[in-house]
């Protein structure tokens, strides 16, 4: 029987099961992982893209040991939404990090908000749409 353990110096090769599962949850969304004093792997499309990855937000979230939600200004990922979540050892200090591409962060509530309000005008003619006697010629 396999055992796995992961520590603040596990390699690539140590958390290649982990993050392929994770990999595997989300949808085969990229992943992206590392032990805090070794780099880790880049996952996307069920395949290892690098299995020597570091970058900025993996970085900083086991410096802060923190869950960190961003656009990264450098790196792989540079403006693509991505959440962090540090891995933690049983006194609660990060050990290492995961990563993903955060598609909840593609969207801004309040710029969907506004796109809706446009899109309904442009169709309906009014906001909420008219009665039958109010439409535009495009709705009749």
């Amino acid at each position: 029987m396999y055992h796995y353990t992961i520590t603040r110096n596990s390699s690539a090769d140590d958390l290649e099961p982990v993050l392929m599962a994770f990999h595997t949850i989300v949808s085969k969304l990229p992943i992206t992982g590392r032990s805090a004093d070794t780099p880790g792997l880049r996952i996307e499309e069920g395949k290892v893209i690098d299995r020597a990855y570091t970058g900025p937000v993996l970085e900083r979230a086991i410096a802060t040991n923190k869950l960190i939600k961003t656009r990264p200004d450098t790196g792989t990922y540079k403006g693509v939404p991505v959440v962090v979540a540090p891995l933690r050892d049983g006194d609660g200090e990060a050990i290492g990090a995961i990563g993903v591409v955060d598609i909840t962060g593609i969207f801004d509530l309040a710029t969907l908000m506004e796109h809706q309000s446009f899109i309904l005008r442009q169709v309906c003619g009014a906001d909420p749409c008219p009665i039958d006697t109010e439409q535009i010629s495009s709705k009749r």
